[in-house]
């Protein structure tokens, strides 16, 4: 994939392993700072060609924005993009989708259909040879290993990129959207997130073949996936 942005801190290789490339507590200078410490240069994440990269947090946490702004999607798209020879899938263009067929039903009562086509345009992107990029809760365990276990028959291999904010933060974010979760809902998947989080701190996260885990700061300064490097 072309490099959208010069490579300040690029991540790599890809080994197994839990990956983050700013501690949380680590100080950053404030943007346009000319004396901007090395923690604040911009992120470049590296990962094999044939890779599927899930970007995963509580929902409102910026995911969809996170893609948009890599990628330059508006947020109107009704199908998968590909940009430079990467298939990116937000949940947003399935639900853009089945919002002109679906219009009578209440939001709630589209979910399933909603993520149904989302897990399914994953799938069949991984089977066309092209690295995927794809939002995801990852709150799912099992969606992760039916996902990992797709990349594998298919030559490719599954990776986690864990956007990993506040609660407070994420429920900002569903306001700022104008979709939110009942607290009951929101309050699972927020435990179901603490204990995914807890497992990459302490190492791997089984299926993944690497998981990187970003702060707020750190997703903000991210530039770039780049893909093309070894298995």
């Amino acid at each position: 994939m072309d490099d959208p942005a010069p490579c300040g801190q690029e991540i790599g290789p890809f080994a197994s392993a839990t990956r983050f490339p700013v501690p949380a507590a680590a100080p950053t200078a404030p943007a346009g700072d000319a004396g901007a410490a090395p923690d604040a240069a911009p992120i470049v994440l590296g990962f094999p060609a044939r890779a599927l990269v899930l970007v995963a947090g509580l929902p409102g946490a910026g995911k969809s924005t996170l893609l948009a702004r890599l990628y330059g999607l508006r947020g109107d798209e009704t199908h998968p993009v590909v940009s430079g020879g990467v298939c990116v899938i937000d949940s947003r263009q399935a639900r853009n989708w089945w919002a002109r067929r679906l219009w009578a039903l209440p939001p709630r009562a589209q979910i399933p259909f909603v993520y149904t086509t989302h897990v399914w345009r994953i799938a069949r992107a991984l089977t066309a040879g092209r690295a995927v990029v794809a939002h995801t809760r990852g709150t799912w365990p099992h969606l992760l290993h039916g996902l990992a276990w797709l990349a594998r028959r298919r030559g490719a291999s599954l990776h986690l990129v864990l956007l990993d904010v506040p609660p407070e933060v994420a429920r900002a974010g569903q306001v700022a959207r104008g979709r939110m979760l009942t607290p009951a809902v929101f309050a699972r998947h927020c435990r179901r997130w603490r204990r995914l989080v807890a497992r990459a701190r302490r190492g791997t996260l089984p299926p993944a073949r690497t998981v990187t885990v970003l702060d707020r700061p750190s997703a903000d300064r991210l530039t770039a996936f780049r893909f093309g490097g070894p298995e």
